[in-house]
């Protein structure tokens, strides 16, 4: 199955009050496994940057005056995104600034049907304690040190990972990687191949084994073959 895991930034907490896009990120997984795809944009919001925000993101209003529009990057948004659900932390929150940009330029909202919101998974799963993405992190031992500021790539790709733990894919991963190794560690630490329960039946017949004794023979004494090659009677 394709999800995308999304992030935004934007200038503020309401897209009914002016405030506007800044950032999109998008990762790409699938089967719960990121498959290294990626959506990144900055977006110039039209409108200059409060301090509040600058301070959770770092996106000057002079950095985002050279990007492009919302309008600009919008059709390489959607084919990306396609239909697949939308792994959002705290989904109302990114999608209401989405579909604020996609009226302002009369295209479809996304639809909340399509949204996992993992803020509510987080607190099903872990109530009465903080679920920021930040706390999430910790609690499953992701590496977010370069996080010193809100950035929506890269908190899509932390988001990722947490998504994964938060729903047990990753316990269910290592379960059936382990129950699919063709190799064990023995009682005594060395490497055994496992059996199958009942051996394969044989896929060459006796004639096929005949006439490839016969090509063996016809190479004379010396032939490398002769190294690998048993008796009738070993393997009755």
């Amino acid at each position: 199955m394709r999800e995308i895991v999304l992030d935004t930034e934007t200038t503020g907490l309401d897209p009914l009050r002016g405030d506007r896009l800044v950032e999109i990120g998008c990762i790409e997984i699938l089967n719960r496994m990121p498959t290294g795809q990626s959506f990144h944009r900055y977006i110039n919001p039209e409108r200059d940057m409060p301090a509040e925000a600058f301070a959770v993101h770092g996106l000057s209003t002079e950095f985002l005056a050279a990007k492009p529009l919302f309008a600009e990057v919008v059709e390489e948004f959607l084919e990306f995104i396609g239909d697949a659900p939308l792994v959002i932390h705290n989904a109302s929150f990114d999608v209401s600034f989405i579909n604020a940009e996609l009226e302002r330029i009369k295209r479809p909202a996304i639809s909340r049907e399509r949204l996992v919101d993992t803020l509510l998974l987080a607190r099903r799963k872990h109530p009465g304690v903080s679920n920021r993405l930040d706390d999430l992190c910790s609690r499953y031992s992701i590496d977010n040190s370069r996080r010193t500021k809100h950035g929506a790539l890269l908190d899509a790709e932390l988001l990722a990972e947490v998504y994964v733990d938060l729903i047990g894919a990753r316990q269910s991963q290592l379960i059936l990687a382990a129950e699919s190794e063709e190799i064990r560690v023995g009682v005594s630490g060395e490497l055994m191949r496992r059996q199958r329960p009942a051996p394969l039946a044989p896929r060459v017949t006796d004639t096929e084994r005949d006439a490839h004794r016969a090509f063996i023979a016809s190479l004379g004494d010396k032939a490398i073959w002769n190294e690998f090659l048993t008796s009738p009677a070993s393997q009755a």
